[in-house]
C-alpha cells in the first residue's frame, strides 16, 4: 500500500517538473521575440533617421543657388508703362499681321535674278533705322528689334561667315562674341603692391569690349527679282537681312573693313516686324510697320553684288576698285533688271 502511494507521489512530482520546464521555455521564447522586435524597431527608426537626413541633404543640395549665366547679348531691360503713355488707345499694332505673298508658279517665273544690297543708316532717308527711343516693346533701333527677336526665339540667326544661304544656325554666345568682339590682356598699375604708384609695378588685366548698338551702321539685304508671266509683273522678294559690323584700327581709327554678323531669314521675321512701327519725324501718328517699310521699298540702298553677268560670284568691290564707278555699276545692274520688264511691252 505504501509502495503504491509512493509511486503516485513520484508521478505527480514528475508531471509538475515537466509543466514548469515547458512554462520556462515559453517565457524564454517570448522574451527573445520581444527583444528581437525591439531591435528591429530600433533599426527601422535608425534607418528612417538616416533616410530623413539624406533627404534633407538632397533638399539642401537642390536649393543651392548657382551664379546666373551672363547674358551674351547685353541689352536694356524692356520696361512697360504702367499707365497709358499715349493720348489714344493703341491696339492696331498688337493685332497687325503681314499679308501673305502671292503664289508664283515655277513655270511662270521666266526671269529671276538675285541682288545683294547694303543700307547705310547714316543716310538721311534711312535715319528711322537709328531711332533710339524706348517704347513698351523695347528699344526701337532696328538692330535691337532683330536681337530681341533672336533672344525670344521667334527667329533663327544663321552664321554669315560660312554662307548666306541660311545653312548654319548660331547660338547666342556666338552672336555675342561677334557683336562685342574679343578680350585683350593689358598691363595696368597694381595699387595693392604699389599704393602711391611710384614704383611702377604693373599687373595683367583682361579687358573685354562691350557691344554698342550705334556701331552697326549698315544692313545687308538679299533679295530676288522674279518676273511672273501669268500676271505680267515683276516681283521682288526679300530673302534675308544681315547687320554689318565695321571694324576699325584701335590705334589709328582707320576703317579696316566690314562684314555681316549673322543672317535672318526675312519671311520668318515678317510677323515680328509687323509689331514694330517705323519712326516718322513729320507725323508721329502716320507710322507704318517695319514690314510695310520693306515691302514698300521705303529705304535707300546700293547694289554690292548680283547674279547678273557674274559667273565667278564676285562682289562689285572685287573687280571695281573705284567707289564712284562701283556705285555706277550698281545703278547699271538696276537698269538692266528694270529694262527687262519694260522691253516686254509694245506701244
Amino acid at each position: 500500500m505504501k509502495w503504491k502511494f509512493a509511486k503516485y507521489a513520484l508521478l505527480v512530482v514528475a508531471f509538475g517538473l515537466a509543466i514548469n520546464t515547458v512554462d520556462a521555455q515559453t517565457r524564454k521564447k517570448t522574451t527573445r521575440k520581444a527583444t528581437t522586435t525591439k531591435k528591429k524597431a530600433t533599426t527601422q527608426k535608425t534607418q528612417a533617421n538616416v533616410s530623413d537626413a539624406n533627404l534633407g541633404a538632397q533638399k539642401q543640395d537642390t536649393l543651392i543657388v548657382t551664379a546666373p549665366k551672363p547674358d551674351p547679348i547685353k541689352m536694356d531691360t524692356i520696361r512697360k508703362s504702367l499707365r497709358n503713355d499715349n493720348a489714344i488707345e493703341k491696339n492696331l499694332v498688337k493685332d497687325r499681321t503681314p499679308l501673305s505673298y502671292e503664289h508664283i508658279r515655277e513655270d511662270d517665273a521666266i526671269y529671276r535674278e538675285k541682288v545683294w544690297r547694303e543700307i547705310d543708316i547714316r543716310e538721311k532717308v534711312n535715319l528711322p533705322f537709328r531711332y533710339s527711343a524706348d517704347e513698351d516693346n523695347g528699344n526701337q533701333r532696328f538692330i535691337a528689334i532683330l536681337l530681341n527677336a533672336i533672344k525670344s526665339g521667334e527667329v533663327t540667326a544663321f552664321d554669315a561667315s560660312i554662307d548666306d544661304r541660311f545653312t548654319t544656325p548660331m547660338t547666342l554666345d556666338q552672336i555675342g562674341a561677334k557683336l562685342a568682339g574679343g578680350c585683350d590682356t593689358i598691363m595696368v598699375p597694381d595699387p595693392e603692391k604699389d599704393p602711391d604708384l611710384s614704383k611702377g609695378i604693373m599687373k595683367q588685366s583682361v579687358v573685354c569690349e562691350e557691344f554698342n548698338m550705334d556701331d552697326v551702321t549698315k544692313f545687308r539685304i538679299k533679295e530676288e527679282w522674279v518676273f511672273d508671266k501669268e500676271s505680267s509683273r515683276m516681283y521682288v522678294r526679300i530673302l534675308g537681312i544681315a547687320p554689318v559690323k565695321t571694324y576699325f584700327d584701335k590705334i589709328t581709327g582707320r576703317e579696316l573693313g566690314s562684314s555681316p554678323i549673322f543672317w535672318i531669314y526675312y519671311p520668318d521675321m515678317r510677323p515680328a516686324l509687323a509689331k514694330f512701327e517705323v519712326y516718322n519725324g513729320k507725323n508721329f501718328g502716320a507710322r507704318m510697320s517695319w514690314e510695310e517699310l520693306f515691302e514698300s521699298r521705303f529705304f535707300g540702298s546700293y547694289v554690292i553684288k548680283s547674279t547678273l553677268d557674274n559667273p565667278y560670284d564676285l562682289y562689285l568691290k572685287s573687280y571695281v576698285k573705284d567707289d564712284i564707278l562701283r556705285l555706277l555699276e550698281g545703278e547699271n545692274i538696276k537698269d538692266k533688271i528694270f529694262n527687262y520688264e519694260q522691253d516686254l511691252w509694245q506701244y
